[in-house]
């Protein structure tokens, strides 16, 4: 039998996009500027809150790359970067000929964890280096310890550019996720809980960074009545069309989010007799995720019960699921730089899963999902 495809994340339009779209042909604002890239940025900040400023760009990982130079990042330099993260959270690290230190997860939210970071510090610092930015991800929506990693962030007086790329409208105490950090970043890739097809935005505390950010999104072109540059630039802009998917996709975030929160609560109904499958949830009331991805880790010794046995079950009926990000320190592009901390990460990467979150699926999907992994545990 054929099954249709039960994607993991996949974009989920809410149907105004194509009149924000359809407005910039007909004004001809194709290009990287225009009234959507403008609307975009303000609804944006509007929904963060805290006084904040965002320029829109072409991917996180722009942003994080830009991030990175506001911040002062150079060749030489040192970065800590939690470890259990997607790539695009360190490449940007290297693109700067600047050194990833590597920092392992605490098992309450799976987010760097604050013991390791502090003696990751102290040990540099101990070798004559002083790190230069930590790099700290809300991982699949989950946010960090804020008041840990903040207090080690001012104590030693290194900033955090937060990566709050899986995390739009995630919250710690009732404040957004991508304002914490001295400076943050959003992503709205294809299978983000919003998307613009390709996009990231870079969150900054003064619209004087925002310009600086922009200036350099834009090849760095000095105020001249001629092309030139005194500084390198680069070509990050967000297109308008883009930030029209964008503007329409703002209308439905919060319904995404209850969505993608609903899976959550599905999955933890659809699990609750089996204690040997732990199912990623808050660690308190203060932890509020969007949980852009529901997340399982198996507990087990059991070898008919494991995370790659279910993925390799699952995707037999046409149902995408994936392991969690493999670390950092345990990639071959990364291995050979500093790691701090234990083996959590890599214990959550061995047994962990992402099963299917969109906020598209339907009831014939958790139909197919809930029989197929019941038929799977029996």
């Amino acid at each position: 039998m054929e099954f249709s495809k039960i994607w993991l994340s996949s974009p989920h339009m809410g149907g105004t996009e194509q009149n924000y779209i359809a407005e910039a042909f007909q004004s001809n604002w194709v290009a990287p500027l225009g009234p959507n890239v403008t609307g975009f940025e303000l609804d944006l900040e509007q929904y963060l809150g805290q006084d904040k400023f965002v320029a829109a760009l072409s991917s996180g990982t722009a942003a994080i790359h830009l991030g990175l130079i506001l911040l002062g990042v150079k060749a030489g330099d040192e970065v800590i970067c939690q470890s259990m993260t997607f790539s695009a959270s360190a490449n940007p690290i290297l693109y700067l000929g600047a050194t990833p230190v590597f920092v392992d997860s605490e098992i309450k939210t799976w987010n760097m964890c604050p013991n390791a970071l502090e003696e990751a510090i102290k040990k540099r610092m101990a070798k004559g280096i002083k790190p230069k930015a930590i790099v700290a991800v809300h991982l699949y929506g989950m946010p960090f310890q804020v008041e840990a990693l903040q207090a080690i962030s001012e104590k030693y007086e290194i900033p955090i550019l937060e990566d709050s790329a899986e995390a739009l409208g995630s919250s710690y105490k009732n404040q957004k996720c991508g304002t914490f950090g001295t400076l943050s970043v959003l992503s709205f890739n294809g299978n983000k809980i919003i998307t613009t097809s390709g996009g990231g935005a870079l969150v900054v505390p003064h619209k004087e960074l925002k310009e600086k950010a922009v200036f350099l999104a834009t090849q760095a072109r000095d105020n001249a009545p001629h092309y030139q540059h005194s500084e390198i630039g680069y070509n990050y802009r967000l297109s308008n069309i883009c930030a029209g998917i964008g503007r329409g996709q703002m209308e439905v975030l919060d319904s995404h989010i209850s969505k993608r929160r609903a899976m959550h609560e599905f999955y933890v109904h659809l699990f609750e007799k089996h204690r040997f499958v732990k199912v990623f949830s808050e660690p308190s009331t203060d932890f509020y995720s969007n949980h852009w991805l529901s997340c399982v880790v198996f507990e087990t010794n059991e070898k008919q019960h494991t995370s790659t046995k279910l993925r390799e079950f699952l995707d037999r009926f046409s149902i995408e699921s994936r392991p969690l990000w493999k670390p950092m320190h345990l990639q071959p592009i990364f291995e050979k730089y500093p790691y701090f901390g234990g083996n959590v990460s890599q214990h959550l990467f061995e047994n962990g899963l992402c099963l299917p979150s969109g906020s598209n699926l339907n009831e014939a999907d958790r139909a197919r999902i809930k029989e197929k992994i019941n038929v799977f545990l029996f």
